[in-house]
């Protein structure tokens, strides 16, 4: 079978489809024929050695892809061959809170990833697919979605919550729609002003864009009534947490996802001062995936997949996902 994969250094260069053998499930492993598959930044920082400077090699790159059960090993009773899942970013996080364990088991870090035909998971690593969604929008959803639900459910967002999204990337849209289905009111931000349109017509209040009004921070408290948003979803980091600590309202919600705002020094002091939580969100588990696949069906959201590759054009998905211009999630398909 073929796979996309880091070959013998970091870099795009390095990049490239490999030839290895089809994978045997043992006992409690599943083979999953992949169908679909979707790129997160985690993808772009393994690649250039960002992530993890020690990374083994040869690995195959990507968390996040659904296809079909073709195989499953001695004393699997959850799937049979012909089923349609979900691979898990965790493969071993069914429920709880997240363990040393669990950390260790996310695929495409310390072990190898989905942008292959075929993968061998874990019989509690895979969620059923829900029959309203494509492949390739099934695929969008391990890493991205499941941040996002898992952030607001952290939140306790609901009706009355006003919710902040930084940009137009896959947890930030996944987020805006979630949050717009449990009847919160979202605002946006974003660097590009059609992403803002497009962000409108998904459901956002109101957008800004941070290019053009670096005061970001006022623009949402004094949207959110003069005291501040009640939930931040922060997939800036270090670059972007002074204004986030200004635009949350005292008592509020900071979900800490991303680094896209690159390094910088940052003083809690505000954060301290108006008591609010800064909560760490690392994807979430098997648990968080259903619940969340149970919410997306009932309220019929539809992930917004921004591009198709071919799986022979994996690295130019790698080089538009780096771009930036993408709107919503970046897949490639196997067919």
């Amino acid at each position: 079978m073929k796979a996309f994969a880091i070959r013998s250094g970091f870099g795009f260069e390095n990049l490239g489809l490999v030839e290895r053998p089809d994978p045997v499930p043992g006992p409690g492993q599943v083979v999953l024929r992949v169908r679909a598959a979707s790129l997160n930044y985690r993808d772009l920082l393994v690649a250039k050695g960002l992530y993890n400077p020690k990374l083994a090699m040869p690995r195959a790159l990507g968390s996040d892809a659904a296809g079909e059960v073709e195989a499953v090993g001695p004393g699997v009773t959850k799937w049979k061959p012909g089923d349609r899942a979900i691979g898990c970013f965790f493969q071993n996080w069914s429920e709880g809170p997240i363990t040393d364990a669990a950390a260790r088991s996310a695929l495409g870090g310390e072990r190898d990833g989905v942008f292959a035909e075929r993968v061998l998971l874990e019989e509690s690593g895979l969620v059923p697919m829900p029959a309203s969604l494509t492949f390739e929008q099934a695929a969008t959803l391990p890493c991205a979605a499941v941040t996002a639900w898992h952030a607001l459910e952290r939140a306790k967002c609901g009706p009355g919550h006003t919710v902040l999204v930084q940009g137009t990337g896959g947890v930030s849209l996944f987020a805006l729609q979630i949050a717009r289905s449990l009847g919160a009111t979202v605002l946006a931000t974003s660097g590009h002003d059609d992403k803002l349109a497009r962000a409108r017509d998904l459901g956002a209040a109101d957008g800004t864009n941070y290019r053009t009004n670096p005061d970001w921070d006022k623009w949402a408290r004094e949207r959110a009534g003069g005291r501040g948003v009640d939930i931040v979803i922060e997939v800036g980091g270090a670059g972007t947490l002074e204004r986030t600590a200004k635009a949350i309202r005292t008592g509020g919600f900071v979900a800490l996802i991303g680094v896209l705002a690159g390094g910088a020094t940052f003083n809690p002091i505000q954060l301290m001062m108006k008591s609010a939580t800064l909560q760490g969100i690392f994807v979430g588990s098997a648990a968080h995936f259903e619940a969340m696949n149970a919410h997306i069906v009932k309220h019929r959201i539809e992930p917004v997949v921004d591009r198709v590759f071919p799986f022979v054009d994996s690295l130019e998905a790698m080089k538009h996902l780096e771009s930036g211009t993408h709107f919503g999630k970046v897949v490639i398909s196997m067919a």
